[in-house]
């Protein structure tokens, strides 16, 4: 089984320090065992590199972790001067119980490795009392809010003045400063996340019957759409709008 401890913890080997050995060894373990269901690098990476934040932060390993170490950790990234948001700190705290989860499945021979080197087991340190639970479908920041017609206005108008003071000092560049002008256009007018636009390619512009008058600008297929976890890229059709 992808991530199990005989996998990532040899027997026969005597580490000096074992406690950092098979840290590293969880680390090790859960990344394969989140490739296994199908799981992209940009969300296993972000994951393990908390998990490791973590250990940093509450100085022990996990099978000396406990709630009081969760809720510790979020106060800190509650205060300072940028405390964290709803949605980042649920995030966060999510990997961190995926991570408890993997290492306390018996399946994966966790439990037994640790009970055997340093006579105590990892427990689910995460629960509905000392996490954060997702309630609202919206959990941004109230201060954030869409840009208003004369903000776009605005900011399109300044997208677009680099092409020309490139193009008026005879220089190199006028290409590239075109193109990221029209990328923000393209992300706007079209509804785009940023790897959807990023992905795009002339064969994805589409007709639109409906409006046959458009040619080939009616719609645009999206191939890179956000993804179900395990999933590959959903493919979807973005209008074109007057």
């Amino acid at each position: 089984m992808p991530g199990a401890a005989q996998l990532m913890l040899i027997g026969s080997v005597i580490h000096l320090d074992p406690a950092p050995a098979a840290f590293d060894a969880m680390i090790k373990g859960w990344k394969p065992q989140q490739m296994s269901r199908m799981l992209s690098a940009s969300t296993i990476e972000p994951r393990l590199d908390l998990v490791r934040r973590f250990e940093k932060f509450v100085g022990t390993h996990p099978w000396k972790w406990n709630p009081s170490d969760v809720e510790d950790w979020t106060s800190s990234l509650l205060g300072g001067d940028k405390p964290r948001s709803h949605s980042t700190i649920g995030g966060y705290q999510n990997s961190l119980r995926l991570f408890l989860k993997y290492i306390t499945d018996p399946r994966y021979g966790w439990l037994e490795r640790c009970q055997e080197l340093f006579d105590e087991i990892p427990q689910q340190i995460c629960h509905k009392w000392n996490a954060a639970e997702h309630l609202s479908e919206f959990e941004a920041r109230p201060s954030v809010r869409p840009l208003t017609c004369d903000e776009l206005e605005a900011f399109f108008a300044r997208c677009d003045e680099p092409v020309d003071e490139i193009r008026g000092r005879g220089r190199k560049g006028t290409l590239v400063a075109l193109r990221d002008a029209q990328m923000f256009k393209t992300y706007y007018a079209w509804g785009l996340r940023r790897n959807e636009g990023v992905s795009l390619d002339l064969v994805d512009l589409r007709a639109n019957p409906y409006k046959r008058d458009w040619g080939i600008f009616g719609s645009i297929q999206v191939r890179y759409g956000k993804a179900v976890k395990g999933s590959p890229p959903r493919r979807r059709t973005a209008l074109s709008v007057p």
